[in-house]
C-alpha cells in the first residue's frame, strides 16, 4: 500500500495542484458592465485566470479595503481614494494608473422630459424626483451636486432628490420608472443593455469636476502577479478600444507649441 502511495505521488496523480490564486478586483459601479468586457478580453489572454469583481460606490469599496477588505485591485470613479490609499500605506504608490475620464449625463425614459433642454428642465414642476449617486461616497455623486451648484439650481432641487448608495442604482431607479430622471454615468447608458432606452443628454466637460479615474494595486495585490497583469493590460489598445466603447475618454496629450 505503501508503495502504491509513493507511485502515486511521483506520477503527480496523488495530490491535486493548487488552484491559481484569483485575483480579487473592487470596482466603481460605473464599470459595471464595461468590466464584462475588460474581463473578458483579459481572460482571452490569461487563460484560467479566475476574475472576481466586487461592484460599489468608491468611497464604501475604499472603506472596506483601509478595513482589509481582500481586494487585489482597486479601480476607483476618482483619484481621491487611491492617493488615500496610497498615502495610509494601503496601496502601491507607483501602480498609481489614470484608466479614463467618466461622463455624466441627465436621463429619463419619460418622453414629456426634454433632457437635451439640459438641467433647468429639472426646474419644471411636474418634475418630481431625481435619482443621484450619494455626494459622500459616490463620485459621481459629487460631481452631479457640482454640476448642479454650478448651474445654480441645487438650492431648487434639492427636495427632489433621491440618494443613491452607488451610480449604478441610481441609473437603476431611473429605469424602473422609480424616479423622473437621473444623472448618471455615460458609461451605463453606453452599454448594450441600457443603449436606446430612454433619452440622455451628456453634460458639459467644464459644467463639473472631471471624473479622473484612476486604478491602484492594494497592499495584497502587490503579491497578486494576475493583479499586476490586469493593471498592465488597463494600459493596453484593446482595453482603450474598450473604454471607449462605454464612453470613457482619457485627455488627448497637447503638444507644445
Amino acid at each position: 500500500m505503501l508503495e502504491l502511495w509513493v507511485l502515486l505521488l511521483g506520477s503527480g496523480l496523488g495530490l491535486a495542484a493548487d488552484p491559481p490564486t484569483p485575483l480579487r478586483i473592487a470596482a466603481a459601479s460605473d464599470l459595471m458592465f464595461c468590466l464584462d468586457a475588460l474581463n473578458d478580453a483579459f481572460r482571452t489572454a490569461h487563460p484560467g485566470t479566475q476574475v472576481q469583481v466586487t461592484p460599489g460606490s468608491s468611497g464604501n469599496l475604499f472603506a472596506q479595503i483601509q478595513q482589509g477588505a481582500p481586494f487585489d485591485l482597486f479601480l476607483s470613479a476618482d483619484r481621491s481614494y487611491p492617493l488615500a490609499l496610497i498615502a495610509a500605506g494601503a496601496a502601491e504608490s507607483n501602480s498609481l494608473t489614470h484608466y479614463a475620464n467618466g461622463r455624466l449625463v441627465l436621463w429619463t425614459l419619460k418622453p414629456e422630459i426634454a433632457v437635451t433642454n439640459g438641467l433647468p428642465v429639472l426646474t419644471q414642476p411636474t418634475f418630481r424626483r431625481l435619482a443621484i449617486a450619494n455626494p459622500e461616497h459616490a463620485p459621481y455623486g459629487r460631481a452631479a451636486r457640482d454640476a448642479l451648484q454650478r448651474a445654480g439650481l441645487w438650492n431648487q432641487v434639492t427636495n427632489r432628490l433621491v440618494l443613491a448608495d452607488n451610480i449604478a442604482q441610481a441609473a437603476q431607479w431611473v429605469q424602473t420608472g422609480a424616479v423622473d430622471a437621473g444623472l448618471v454615468a455615460l458609461s451605463l447608458v453606453s452599454a448594450p443593455k441600457l443603449k436606446g432606452v430612454g433619452a440622455y443628454w451628456v453634460l458639459p466637460e467644464d459644467s463639473h469636476a472631471p471624473l479622473e479615474q484612476a486604478a491602484v494595486l492594494t497592499r495584497r495585490g502587490t503579491t497578486n502577479a494576475a493583479a499586476r497583469a490586469y493593471l498592465n493590460f488597463l494600459r493596453t489598445p484593446k482595453a482603450r478600444s474598450i473604454f471607449d466603447q462605454y464612453g470613457f475618454r482619457l485627455p488627448t496629450p497637447t503638444t507644445a507649441p
